[in-house]
C-alpha cells in the first residue's frame, strides 16, 4: 500500500493486477485500485475533480482530468472515510500512477490533497538485477 497526507487528508492507494481481464499477447495489462480518503482534518470536504499522471513501462504519459471519482463527487466530514475502487489499462507490463484531487473546503476555497506515486506492477515484467 502507499499512502500519503496533506492539508490533513490521509489517501491510501493499494494496486492490483488483474490477470482475467489482461491479455499478454496483445500487450493488455489491467490494474485495479483501491483508493481511500481518510479526512483526519477539521473541514467539511467536497471532492471536485481529479487528475491522474499515469506513465507506462516506456515513459509514455497519459494526464487524465474528470469531475469527482467513479461517477461520484462525494463530501467526506471530519473523521469520516471515503473509499472507491477504479482501475487502468496499460499496454506495457508496468508502469507507475501519481495525481491529485481538487476538493472544496467548507468555506468554498479549493485546495490540492496529494495521490501518493504507486507502481504498476504484473507478474510478466522482467526484472533486472544490477
Amino acid at each position: 500500500m502507499y499512502s500519503k497526507t496533506t492539508n490533513g487528508v490521509t489517501v491510501t492507494v493499494n494496486p492490483y493486477f488483474l490477470d482475467d481481464q489482461s491479455s499478454p499477447g496483445d500487450n493488455h495489462y489491467v490494474w485495479a485500485y483501491k483508493v481511500n480518503i481518510n479526512n483526519k482534518s477539521a473541514e467539511i470536504l467536497h471532492l471536485h475533480q481529479r487528475t491522474w499522471i499515469i506513465i507506462d513501462g516506456n515513459g509514455r504519459v497519459l494526464q487524465v482530468q474528470g469531475d469527482g471519482v467513479v461517477g461520484e463527487t462525494p463530501t467526506i466530514k471530519p473523521g469520516e472515510t471515503f473509499e472507491y475502487t477504479s482501475g487502468t489499462p496499460l499496454k506495457t507490463t508496468s508502469g507507475i500512477m501519481q495525481g491529485y484531487y481538487s476538493m472544496i473546503v467548507g468555506n468554498g476555497n479549493k485546495i490540492k490533497i496529494d495521490i501518493p506515486t504507486f507502481s504498476l506492477d504484473s507478474p510478466y515484467e522482467k526484472k533486472k538485477i544490477h
